[in-house]
């Protein structure tokens, strides 16, 4: 990649996660994104919000949040009208996809500035009520659950809950349920020790509550709320405005595969952005790959031949959470500081989505 003009992230910034119906449910996922903007933007000294051109901001299960969540993100925090915003729905990777397609509009010249990252409010996911447009003629009336319906329910074939599949996985790759609880434990160790040494302290923007007596909201559950953003700059505009940037994206790949195999999409994706940066796997310093459940990790781990100590070193989604749309950005944002925590020099991120795909970023730190 290196015949393309370079990209560079100059901040990043989350909220925390809150759980299902938890601390962060009386924020909307436009709420939540537009506090993980305008975090961003505070800590990307040098850059304004009318610096911003365009946004590119994932959100999965949209019903009911109103028009272009990502606009709505981008307004909230401040940022002007003229900003050009763009809503992605690649279910999961969205948020990784989200600072993908930012990379590309600086790239081919379109936007010095980009803010991309995503958003997820599942607590705030509504019921539908598929027939009532039509006329409920006679008879009882069913629900539909947004979250399983739009985040968590296999579209095709069979439409099987996603868990189902990874259960499939975990028998085609010949992991225990004792393998993957163990799995689990580790990355809830991994976490709470990073919490505790206060590693999540420079990525987490908090969130004042004041029903919660002013109160940071927590992290966990695996249905989430939550919001992550980076900023994006162009070499150009880096040196204009005396920029300190704190990585630079050396690369990235997408993959897809039959529908029901999402698990190992990873498997895929990353070797094709480790080849689009131009840098081997060993070259990696740290991975973040997407636990949305253990045996995710566990399967790309074993396929790509990645020992686990270089993983999740923070801990993983399985104990941070995941909120669909803001999920890749988050692990984006958590890489950033385990890199500068680690001394590393390189880091790549994965994530698999619903109907066969998955995403990959590879970066390096400045």
């Amino acid at each position: 990649m290196s015949s393309l003009p370079p990209v560079y992230i100059v901040s990043a910034a989350r909220t925390p996660v809150g759980s299902f119906l938890g601390s962060l449910s009386s924020l909307t996922a436009p709420q939540l994104g537009s506090h993980a903007i305008k975090a961003a933007i505070e800590r990307a000294e040098g850059v304004k919000e009318s610096d911003v051109e365009e946004v590119f901001f994932g959100n999965v299960i949209s019903a009911n949040v109103g028009q272009n969540p990502a606009r709505q993100c981008a307004i909230g925090a401040g940022l002007p009208e003229s900003t050009i915003c763009t809503t992605v729905n690649k279910v999961c990777a969205s948020g990784l996809k989200a600072v993908i397609l930012g990379a590309q509009t600086i790239m081919t010249g379109i936007a010095d500035v980009v803010v991309a990252g995503g958003t997820e409010s599942m607590s705030n996911a509504p019921h539908y009520l598929p027939n009532l447009r039509s006329g409920a003629k006679y008879g009882h009336q069913s629900l539909v659950d947004g979250v399983m319906k739009d985040g968590l329910t296999d579209a095709y074939g069979k439409q099987e809950l996603m868990g189902l599949q990874a259960e499939e996985c975990a028998q085609e790759h010949g992991f225990s349920r004792e393998q993957q609880d163990d799995y689990a434990i580790r990355a809830y160790e991994k976490a709470q020790a990073a919490q505790k040494a206060g590693l999540f302290d420079e990525e987490i923007a908090p969130i004042q509550l004041p029903s919660f007596r002013g109160k940071p909201a927590p992290n966990s559950s695996p249905l989430n709320d939550g919001a992550a953003a980076v900023v994006l700059v162009s070499e150009a505009k880096v040196k204009e405005l005396n920029l300190k940037p704190i990585a630079k994206i050396l690369g990235w790949g997408d993959a897809a595969q039959k529908p029901s195999k999402f698990t190992t999409a990873p498997s895929l994706a990353i070797p094709k952005a480790l080849k689009h940066a131009g840098v081997t796997q060993d070259a990696i310093d740290a991975f973040e790959i997407n636990e949305a459940f253990s045996v995710v990790a566990l399967a790309n781990l074993k396929l790509l031949g990645i020992p686990e100590e270089k993983v999740n070193i923070h801990g993983g989604a399985v104990a941070i959470g995941h909120p669909l749309g803001a999920s890749g950005a988050r692990i984006l944002t958590t890489l950033l500081g385990v890199l500068k925590a680690k001394n590393g020099k390189r880091g790549c991120v994965g994530i698999c989505n619903g109907g066969g795909g998955a995403s990959a970023l590879v970066i390096e730190t400045l």
